[in-house]
């Protein structure tokens, strides 16, 4: 790792706060990073303090006055060599995405794709912020509607996708002509520093204004300030429900605008007629992907009962075959949590489970001895479970899977849909008119819906978000680069009188 570090330009000790291509020495508390594959210390990171804060929101705000004012096109150029740079980092910087938050080396390698892709949607973007030409009621007029740069936009990212949620909130807003403030998850700083590095090189050969990309390191407090502060109108911000209904509040307050990714309870429903060897490959990566810890995690499985008992024979021995350990090494499926915390609330999970009346087909527990030393490698498994249970109806961000029984389509769509959360949802069938059911206004209720894939995986071309207490936020393709703009209404008169719309009459005397 420290070849990979030293290509990163992450030393020992670094900074926390950036406008761009400077960093800010300041009085901030240490982040001490350790990562989860083997408990070693990998680097500190040096929290934003007040004064940097406030430099750093300055710059952002000097920035956007003139960065606004860039062609799109232009902004999409620099989007585009900021693509080629992740391509020739693309390596380094998924080690250490793998590294520091413990994801399968493949997937720190897809995190970093991801990116890529993003900025190569971003450049075709930037020749493609329409708007609307509307026909007037009054002769003589022309309307249209256009889209004009939003400011600074502040985007708090989680730990489970160190780098990708963040390049799709910010490749979309610098094409849109937004400047943006980035507060990365302070258990993963280490991969946003790296980036900072990366993309400060490309903004300086192309002369970007300092403070079009900043980056500032800190904890909940620090989510709280630029979830309070005025000069951000739009908070982007990725997580907890909990985290998130506090955001919604404090920036609604003030009457911001927020694009908010919460939480997941995602569910498969396998029915008599889906194709089981896709369905269990579906089900087993859903689940055990990044040990559990996607926001898209399969949670439940849904299962008719003439397909159940082979379906849970077959879980079984799929997960008798995962291979656990250092993420590193790409023969292993499963890596480990991204901290103790998270092993204890695993732990409880399954406590809870079990006092519920849930049975447990494939045993869980805390891995320890050679390769385990960080105890935080736990074991994927399965438990057979109640939709009403409690802990059925909350996101554990673990590898837990639970297994529910059903007999009408009817049945299994409302328990799909009988959870507080509302993310990604799939369905395993043959059947096209199960399928199409499925996608109808009378069938899932969340923002992705998938036939016979699983419910993680989604590509960065459609809009990326879900309902209920997921947040209701979209982000990364389709027309979610208007969240990152306002829009304008505009009417020209070009006629040689004043006539009023709706036909009203208003005369002056002589």
């Amino acid at each position: 790792m420290k070849d990979i570090l030293k290509q990163l330009d992450i030393a020992g000790e670094n900074k926390g706060t950036s406008t761009g291509t400077e960093w800010l020495p300041g009085s901030g508390d240490l982040l001490q990073i350790k990562s989860p594959v083997d408990g070693s210390p990998i680097a500190t990171v040096q929290q934003t303090d007040d004064k940097n804060y406030e430099a750093v929101m300055a710059k952002a705000a000097e920035a956007f006055a003139s960065w606004r004012l860039w062609p799109a096109p232009k902004r999409g150029e620099v989007v585009r060599q900021v693509g080629e740079a992740l391509r020739n980092h693309k390596e380094a910087l998924g080690k250490l995405v793998s590294y520091e938050m413990g994801k399968s080396l493949q997937e720190g390698y897809g995190e970093v794709q991801e990116m890529i892709d993003i900025c190569d949607f971003a450049v075709g973007l930037s020749r493609q912020l329409y708007g609307l030409t509307i026909h007037s009621e009054r002769a003589g007029h022309r309307m249209y509607e256009q889209w004009h740069p939003l400011g600074t936009v502040g985007i708090i990212s989680a730990f489970n996708f160190p780098v990708a949620v963040w390049s799709w909130n910010a490749m979309l807003a610098w094409v849109c002509g937004d400047v943006c403030i980035w507060k990365p998850s302070e258990k993963t700083p280490l991969s946003a520093v790296a980036c900072q590095h990366i993309i400060s090189k490309v903004f300086q050969k192309n002369q970007v204004p300092e403070g079009v990309c900043s980056l500032v390191t800190g904890a909940r407090a620090l989510g709280e300030k630029l979830a309070a502060d005025h000069r951000i109108p739009l908070l982007s911000a990725t997580g907890s429900t909990r985290m998130g209904k506090a955001v919604a509040a404090t920036v609604g307050a003030r009457l911001g605008k927020t694009l908010l990714e919460l939480g997941g309870n995602n569910a498969i429903i396998i029915t008599p007629e889906a194709d089981l060897n896709i369905a269990i490959i579906g089900a087993v990566f859903g689940a055990v992907g990044t040990a559990g810890q996607r926001c898209t995690t399969t949670r439940r499985l849904i299962i008719h009962a003439s397909v159940y008992e082979t379906v849970k024979n077959k879980l079984a021995a799929a997960y008798a075959q995962l291979r656990i350990g250092n993420p590193l090494d790409e023969h292993n499926h499963v890596g480990p949590l991204i901290d103790k915390a998270a092993v204890q609330q695993y732990l409880s999970a399954i406590e809870k489970c079990k006092t519920e009346g849930g049975n447990f087909v494939v045993e869980g527990g805390v891995l320890e001895g050679a390769g385990y030393e960080s105890g935080c490698y736990v074991k994927p498994c399965i438990a057979e479970a109640q939709p009403h249970y409690e802990i059925v109806q909350q996101e554990t961000f673990a590898p837990i899977l639970y297994l529910l029984k059903y007999n009408t389509l009817e049945e299994a769509i409302a328990i799909q849909n009988g959870v507080p959360q509302g993310l990604s949802s799939s369905i395993m069938t043959l059947n096209l008119r199960e399928a199409e059911t499925f996608l109808s206004a009378a069938g899932s209720d969340c923002g992705i819906a998938n036939v016979n894939i699983g419910t993680s995986g989604a590509e960065i071309g459609g809009a990326f978000g879900g309902e209920k207490e997921t947040g209701g936020g979209r982000e990364s393709g389709s027309d979610a680069w208007r969240n990152y703009m306002r829009r304008q209404t505009n009417t020209i008169n070009y006629s040689t009188a004043l006539p009023l719309a709706q036909g009203i009459k208003f005369e002056l005397g002589e």
